[in-house]
């Protein structure tokens, strides 16, 4: 159905793809796979019309084709749905679905009717209700979702690019978006998914096509491969384990957090829990459970109805997170786009923005060489990769933006570090790095809470783990105790596994 061959993208005289091929069939699920910075998002673009390739073959049903831009993609059936969404957040439904593809009569009047009887029709073929007439921004982030495979199912679209789909859904979300795939792959739609989930990979896929550095590496059936193979296609390596080992934890480690008291609002469960210097305390349970909100209670960035903490011993109550940064408590926020860092600034901005006081003397003047010095060893601690401290950090792989992120806290010399999500958009490579930094921070006496929605990442990384339910912590596991079976039942029932 779709065919591209010796694709080739240069952007001035640096050359970012050498030669891709990916060929997709009608009615089938086909992965496209590497890590950030393989070609994946420019193959994407150039698919879709946005970038033109500069040299190389695109054939749709077996024609010759060179779309001049993302209309002319969209005329052809090639439907695109990103990773960030490109809903207008005031419009409803319908409105978004048709937007600039609206339904006329004759003398261009709207069919208002017509554009919301097949809207609807669209939502009945993937078995999905979700209110139509209300604004976008009303919808959560699973309905926003499906609204944007329904944009692009109303243009016809016969091909559907899935950018990292899952991001930002809950299981229950996810099995039904396979739902929804499966149902258009039995209808003749082509579906290029784009993942960094290995296992919905393998859930959902029949084939797959690997790039490595702007480089085609293999196409195949995804029952030719297993997991550890499809790693080492990616990364160019074998990664033997992503997960680091854990030390031994004192039992008398000094409490660098004493969490005494959180209520997230009035009348609701309180939760307290002991952070230890050197360990790392996971945060599990499902989304709305109260995970994030409880650590943002406690460096003051979210109104609990009460909060009661000591730091070092010492009973704090921090009014904003400015003062808990002073106390020495960093926060890598779950959108790093969006919360953590300023894409069009420099890697050297990002890292000093919240410390410019230590660079200042004369209450005037900024020790610029001072700062260059503290940012590139806070890039070498963290592995950065990138063309230098001036390099704009939306020029990045979201791996490396992460590590920005941490490297701004380690300049500021953090002592506690919260990890929200620390690897959610990022792929294999890079988040085997980020568990290793990790790992080499406690192991230098710094604190980590790691919230996280991933199952293997709470009991791969975690020394003991906080279990939520319903705005409040129901058990604290360690130890062999911590695996998915125990840490389930506490999150959906609040018992333990083996009591009936």
């Amino acid at each position: 159905m779709l065919e591209l061959s010796g694709i080739k993208k240069s952007f001035g005289r640096i050359e970012v793809l050498h030669g891709v091929d990916l060929s997709v069939r009608s009615g089938e699920i086909h992965a496209l796979l590497g890590e950030n910075g393989a070609g994946k998002s420019t193959l994407t673009k150039i698919l879709c019309g946005i970038l033109q390739p500069s040299e190389g073959e695109i054939r749709l049903e077996g024609k010759m084709h060179k779309f001049t831009d993302y209309n002319d993609a969209i005329d052809h059936g090639i439907g695109v749905v990103f990773q960030e969404f490109s809903l207008i957040p005031y419009l409803t439904a319908v409105e978004n679905m048709f937007l600039a593809r609206e339904i006329r009569n004759s003398v261009g009047l709207l069919k208002r009717a017509a554009m919301r009887k097949r809207a609807a029709e669209i939502m009945q073929q993937l078995g999905i209700a979700i209110p139509l007439d209300v604004p976008i921004r009303s919808l959560s982030v699973a309905e926003q979702q499906f609204v944007e495979i329904a944009k692009a199912l109303a243009l016809n679209a016969r091909i559907l690019v899935l950018d990292e789909p899952t991001a930002t859904l809950t299981p229950a979300e996810v099995e039904h978006l396979f739902k929804v795939m499966r149902g258009l792959r039995e209808q003749g739609v082509a579906i290029i998914f784009i993942s960094h989930h290995l296992d919905e990979i393998f859930e959902i896929c029949d084939r797959i096509t690997v790039l490595r550095d702007g480089e085609f590496v293999a196409s195949c059936p995804i029952s030719e491969v297993d997991q550890d193979r499809l790693v080492e296609m990616m990364v160019g390596r074998r990664i033997e384990s992503s997960f680091p080992a854990k030390p031994a934890i004192p039992p008398d480690a000094h409490v660098v957090l004493d969490v005494q008291a959180v209520q997230l609002r009035r009348n609701g469960p309180i939760s307290s829990f002991q952070l230890r210097q050197g360990e790392i305390l996971g945060f599990a349970g499902l989304v709305g459970s109260g995970r994030t909100e409880t650590a943002l209670a406690m460096i003051g960035a979210y109104a609990a109805a009460r909060c009661k903490l000591l730091l070092n011993g010492v009973e704090t109550r921090f009014a904003d997170p400015a003062e808990a940064l002073m106390a020495g408590i960093g926060l890598l926020p779950e959108s790093r786009k969006e919360q953590g860092l300023i894409t069009s600034f420099s890697i050297l901005q990002n890292v000093s923005i919240n410390n410019y006081g230590k660079y200042l003397f004369g209450h005037f003047f900024i020790n610029r060489t001072k700062e260059l010095e503290d940012t590139v060893s806070a890039m070498k601690q963290v592995q950065v990769k990138a063309q230098g401290p001036m390099a704009r950090v939306d020029t990045l792989s979201g791996g490396n933006q992460q590590k920005v992120v941490i490297a701004r806290w380690l300049n500021h010399n953090m002592k506690v570090l919260i990890f929200d999500e620390p690897t959610r958009g990022i792929d294999v490579g890079a988040k085997a790095e980020i568990y290793q930094l990790m790992r080499e921070f406690t192991a230098r006496g710094y604190s980590i809470i790691m919230i996280s929605s991933e199952l293997p990442e709470v009991i791969g990384m975690s020394d003991r783990v906080c279990v939520f339910r319903s705005g409040g912590i129901v058990a604290t596991v360690e130890g062999a105790a911590i695996n998915s079976e125990e840490i389930m039942m506490h999150a959906t029932t609040g018992r333990n596994k083996n009591v009936a």
